[in-house]
């Protein structure tokens, strides 16, 4: 799930929802040191708090990293009021946490009160509402809630493609995730010119060696085979293969391919 900081890699939003960043690191402060008294401080101690949280996440600390969130929640709740759009973010992160552990009723109350929040201070069409967008559409996708997963996925592409960069690696993302729900659907079509725009996009911004890209020559790959396109499948997949190969010196990828 996106976490205010990036769809698929880093993202402009950090810049809109207060500078929550990550950069897969702890910050530099350690817990103890947020005992700030200005409520500027205090601001800035629970984006810290914030911060430290997500480190957290991606490590694995799943109870520390909520312990982090919900404090962080609390300060800004205190000294932002509860419609803030910083808050909104961090709802938005606690969400994921959630997500996470499979805790999904707790989950989609706060990315729809995030949600919420973020279209009463920005309106319906800021890219702050793409991300819970997108959010959102992870959890009803990963309960398989699909009838309600395309309208979101949809609305948050209009928003990205309207305010991004066409080949904008984020825009790879929501493209890469709407064609996937049209795979597990069977509706190959449909999803085909998605993924083939996403790898364009991946291919362009990250280059051709980059792991997103097999991921992304992987998932054509699979399409393809349902689709009984033998050489193509098998063309895809060896390429997928050889990008993993040079990144990690292995690869799961198609053993048929070895």
């Amino acid at each position: 799930m996106a976490r205010y900081r990036e769809l698929f890699g880093q993202h402009p939003l950090d810049h809109h929802l207060g500078g929550f960043g990550f950069n897969g690191s702890a910050p530099r402060h350690g817990v103890t040191a947020f005992n700030s008294e200005t409520s500027q401080d205090k601001t800035t101690d629970a984006r810290q708090l914030n911060d430290l949280a997500l480190a957290y996440q991606h490590q694995g600390h799943l109870a520390e990293a909520e312990r982090l969130y919900q404090r962080s929640l609390a300060i800004l709740e205190e000294k932002l009021g509860p419609n803030h759009p910083t808050v909104a973010a961090t709802l938005g992160n606690l969400a994921s946490l959630y997500q996470d552990e499979g805790r999904y009723v707790e989950a989609e109350r706060l990315c729809q009160r995030s949600l919420t929040v973020l279209e009463k201070a920005y309106g319906p069409d800021h890219l702050a509402m793409a991300v819970g967008l997108h959010n959102l559409a992870l959890l009803y996708e990963r309960q398989g809630r699909d009838a309600e997963v395309e309208p979101l996925y949809r609305r948050s592409l209009k928003i990205l493609e309207s305010a991004l960069d066409p080949e904008h690696y984020s825009i790879a993302s929501t493209l890469n995730n709407l064609a996937r729900l049209y795979y597990r659907q069977a509706r190959y079509t449909e999803a085909e010119p998605l993924y083939q725009r996403s790898l364009a996009i991946l291919e362009k911004t990250r280059g051709p060696d980059h792991p997103a890209v097999a991921e992304s020559l992987n998932n054509l790959a699979d399409l393809y085979r349902k689709q009984g396109r033998a050489t193509e499948s098998e063309a895809f997949y060896k390429r997928s293969e050889e990008i993993r190969k040079k990144e990690h010196g292995s690869s799961n990828t198609c053993p048929e391919c070895r």
